[in-house]
């Protein structure tokens, strides 16, 4: 029960990571700085969900 939540949990905000630095990265096109922050963001959001993914049900 535990590991389902804390799944659930990274999912949540690996997801919310990644479509909040999807929206923001094209909202904010045009100014490089904040391209480099939501391009991060975004990154660190899929590589958050992946990673859960991976642990749940490959290993």
């Amino acid at each position: 029960m535990k590991e389902w939540v804390l799944f659930i949990l990274f999912i949540l905000a690996g997801a919310g990571m990644l479509g909040a630095g999807i929206f923001y990265w094209r909202k904010e096109r045009d100014d490089l700085d904040s391209v480099k922050i939501y391009r991060t963001v975004t990154i660190i959001g899929a590589v958050i969900v992946l990673l859960s993914l991976v642990l749940k049900f490959l290993v």
